[in-house]
């Protein structure tokens, strides 16, 4: 089994999310959410979405919260990206993010394919 990294993202109301990353592509999840939130304040869209943010990165995962599961890396920036791409934005060039995002979703694409997990 490939092995794996954890994000912890936390919403603004404290919840927790844990997103099941390929180690090799932790960072870059973390990466982006840091640049997300550094950027959304620049958006005027009456829809910008309320986006967790990213406060540790780990190798392994115990829950003892059985009500608790990690959420797949692909499956959240599959997300990300729906929702970024639904952002009405006139003034901000929301591309640059959208393809940031982009980028990551083909490269955990790929991943997930050569490691036959899709």
């Amino acid at each position: 089994m490939p092995e794996m990294s954890y994000i912890l993202l936390q919403e603004q109301q404290g919840n927790l999310q844990f997103v099941e990353m390929p180690a090799s592509h932790a960072y870059q999840l973390s990466a982006l959410n840091l640049r997300l939130h550094k950027e959304l304040s620049k958006l005027t869209a009456d829809n910008v979405p309320l986006l967790p943010k990213a406060i540790a990165e780990f190798r392994a995962l115990d829950l003892l919260d059985e009500n608790q599961s990690p959420i797949g890396g692909l499956q959240y920036v599959n997300e990300l990206e729906q929702t970024f791409a639904s952002i009405r934005e006139g003034s901000y060039p929301l591309i640059s993010l959208l393809t940031e995002i982009r980028a990551l979703q083909a490269q955990l694409e790929q991943w997930y394919e050569e490691e036959d997990m899709l």
